[in-house]
């Protein structure tokens, strides 16, 4: 059987994580039109009578500003190596910037052999000339070589059984890594905090989300099947404080409908979902508490 690692990459933005969830068939990375949603290794698992594909979502490849982005970007780049196919995502435009460039000079490094690259063309439903799709191939092969380029559209799941189709074709044999029903190992603790952060990034304007961070305190059970779950919600000003929780709790409390929404339909269960928000001053720049919340290099070596 067809067995190994798949790695999708890209700029911020370019849909990494909605193709990821559409092949697999199941939400499990969180999305959002703001770019640097995405900010860990996201481990996923499809597996059907031709083998088992375990992708590995990674936060877009950007210019980092701060600690947690050269956390993000290194994540990102490590995750190159680990792969047995990469998918480099691009949009359908003819536009190169320095964020493609370094994407291309780090593929073009990479064995071909040993890690075949297929540069997939998303947002497919967005092209109105097919002539498009000509011009951004012509304009990306000058900058790399590919195994195979194929187009698609997460949104609407065109060309995606092709896709799939290419990627079992470079997959090498080996063992199920996994057995048949796992999508994920990521913990349902972890998956609940990006889902509580996702309903951040969906009402709150700015870069707020961008320096928000949550920890999950409880994720107990019930003997009744109802779950408590107790979450900080951690900034980096009190301004941001005062913006999140709202006037008179307004927009935390959409937070918290929002979030305990999208947990319980994961959970399959109900859940009491408790929310508070607390400073910490500039933590994107402070390694102690990058690591605290969960951005540890280490577990990557």
């Amino acid at each position: 059987m067809k067995s190994g690692y798949a790695a999708l990459v890209g700029r911020p933005n370019v849909g990494k994580s909605t193709l990821m969830n559409k092949l697999i068939g199941q939400k499990i990375a969180i999305i959002s039109d703001r770019p640097q949603t995405t900010r860990d290794r996201i481990e996923t698992v499809y597996t059907d009578e031709r083998g088992q594909i375990v992708f590995m979502d990674t936060p877009g490849i950007h210019k980092a500003k701060n600690k947690l982005g050269e956390y993000m970007d290194t994540v990102a780049e490590r995750t190159f190596s680990d792969a047995d196919v990469v998918l480099w995502l691009v949009e359908p435009t003819t536009y190169i910037g320095a964020g493609e460039e370094h994407i291309a000079s780090m593929l073009s490094a990479l064995n071909k052999t040993k890690h075949p690259v297929v540069l997939v063309i998303n947002k497919a439903d967005t092209i109105s000339n097919p002539s498009m799709v000509e011009d951004v191939i012509k304009t990306y092969s000058a900058k790399c070589e590919y195994n195979d380029i194929i187009c698609v559209s997460a949104a609407t799941g065109k060309n995606t059984d092709e896709l799939m189709d290419t990627i079992f074709k470079y997959m090498p044999e080996g063992p199920m890594y996994y057995d048949e029903e796992t999508v994920t190992e990521i913990p349902m603790r972890s998956i609940a905090e990006e889902l509580i952060r996702e309903q951040m990034l969906k009402y709150l304007k700015d870069e707020i989300p961008h320096g928000v961070a949550v920890v999950i305190n409880k994720f107990s059970e019930r003997k009744n099947g109802l779950f408590d779950i107790e979450a900080d919600i951690i900034c980096e000003r009190d301004s941001h404080k005062g913006i999140i929780i709202g006037k008179g709790g307004a927009m935390l409390k959409r937070i918290g409908t929002g979030a305990r929404a999208e947990i319980e339909d994961q959970l399959g269960a109900q859940i009491n979902l408790r929310l508070f928000v607390k400073v910490r001053k500039n933590w994107r720049d402070d390694e102690g508490f990058i690591k605290s919340f969960g951005y540890d290099l280490k577990k990557y070596r």
